[in-house]
């Protein structure tokens, strides 16, 4: 059971505003005081979610808000509590297998419903992001299949891999080595953990890297296939040294971007010298398959 905790909402006109008040309320609360969220919706505007351990001071926080931005904003912060209960449990009922292709992304509880002719790919919700039921996951899942189906690529990345779900996913589908790379050391430790529970501990390699900043990426390069599910912005930065870790005639598959944010990425890449081949859309998410023409 997790304990009570105490939340305040409020959704802002834009990624610098939503910046704006995270800055703020962060000088004011420790780690342990408060967790932050911001999220972006489909329609540009963004929502910034903060937990407390304890109740917080209301008056303060919207006098925070309102020096951060406007006093007005800060009258539709929005607080509330979210009680006791077994989280991991309630998601767990909740979270039904998804198919992607011959994928099946599912948690244990539903380890024992996937057909023998499909690949599943066993990853619990508690983890972290990348069940495969955000439309990133399961748009970047599909852009794989289909390339699998009419290629093989021998040296494959998966770059920010967060729970493992797309490194794994071309393990097993191929039953050759995937490197796997994360900024964050919870997520390596949680994609490690992953690729052993699916078998495929001894395929996926996890370091923990920032972009490119690694000697294993030369090492282990040129990559002939790399998946990257993160963000428009970091995609965008990294379409440069990504382009020259790549083998003649790679493919790569990117996601975790907005539909409207796609152009911007298309571009930066085919400044790179790659051209798009394919581009998913599901809800409101965009996935993008690319290949070198150098």
């Amino acid at each position: 059971m997790t304990p009570s905790t105490y939340r305040a909402s409020i959704t802002l006109p834009d990624e610098p505003t939503a910046k704006r008040v995270v800055d703020a309320l962060s000088e004011m609360y420790f780690e342990d005081q408060a967790a932050f969220a911001a999220f972006e919706r489909p329609n540009g505007r963004w929502d910034v979610t903060v937990h407390f351990a304890e109740a917080p001071d209301q008056a303060l926080l919207r006098e925070l808000v309102g020096q951060a931005v406007r006093p007005d904003v800060a009258s539709t912060l929005v607080f509330d509590t979210i009680e006791a209960k077994d989280w991991v449990k309630a998601s767990l009922e909740d979270l039904v297998p998804v198919a992607a292709g011959r994928f099946i992304v599912h948690g244990q509880h539903d380890r024992h419903r996937i057909a023998p002719n499909k690949l599943g790919i066993e990853i619990e919700a508690a983890l972290a992001f990348g069940t495969g039921h955000h439309g990133t996951t399961r748009g970047c899942l599909l852009l794989l299949d289909h390339v699998l189906k009419a290629y093989q690529p021998r040296r494959v990345l998966d770059l920010g891999t967060g729970t493992g779900v797309l490194g794994i996913a071309a393990a097993k589908a191929q039953h050759r080595k995937v490197l796997a790379s994360d900024i964050d050391p919870p997520s390596v430790k949680v994609a490690e953990e992953n690729a052993r529970l699916n078998g495929a501990g001894h395929l996926v390699d996890v370091i923990r890297a920032t972009g490119f900043a690694s000697p294993r990426f030369a090492e282990d390069g040129p990559f002939d296939l790399v998946l990257a599910n993160i963000l428009a912005n970091p995609l965008r930065q990294l379409a440069g040294p990504m382009a020259r870790r790549l083998a003649s005639s790679a493919q790569v598959i990117l996601s975790g971007l907005l539909t409207h944010q796609a152009p911007a990425v298309i571009a930066a890449y085919r400044a790179r010298g790659l051209v798009p081949l394919r581009h998913l859309k599901i809800e409101g998410w965009s996935s993008l398959l690319l290949r070198s023409v150098r």
